[in-house]
């Protein structure tokens, strides 16, 4: 089992930072679950558009539209939740989960329980977002 330093140094070649690898792969799992079922219920919901358009009042249109944009938004996060979790794949693979992209420290085992795919510390993860 690899050990890693609060400094981000590893001695070894195969496992994570403070969370077990089992742990993590389950999270992992999990997530990668419900991501895929939630962007395929997305799809079964747009194939199950009406037909036509006839005879429909125009708010009703505004409301498909306001629907269609809204799945279009879900879809994207969800894209790009698979997109992070595939990379926290990889640095479970890499022996790297657990520690910060950004400054190699640790992330809190309680911050992965709850994003398993975070790259950062909830610290780090703030001041990046606040720089867009």
């Amino acid at each position: 089992m690899t050990t890693t330093s609060a400094s981000g140094d590893r001695a070894g070649n195969a496992t994570l930072c403070g969370m077990d690898e089992a742990r993590a792969r389950e999270l992992l799992a999990q997530n990668r679950e419900r991501i895929e079922r939630s962007l395929a219920e997305l799809v079964v919901r747009e194939e199950g558009d009406e037909l036509s358009d006839i005879d429909q009042h125009p708010a009703d249109n505004a409301t498909e539209l306001y629907d269609d944009e809204l799945d279009e938004g879900l879809a994207d996060q969800l894209r790009e939740e698979l997109a992070a979790l595939e990379r926290a794949e990889q640095r479970v693979e890499d022996g790297t989960y657990g520690l910060s992209i950004e400054s190699g420290e640790p992330i809190p085992d309680a911050r992965l329980e709850a994003v398993p795919w975070a790259e950062r510390t909830a610290q780090e993860q703030e001041r990046y977002e606040q720089r867009g």
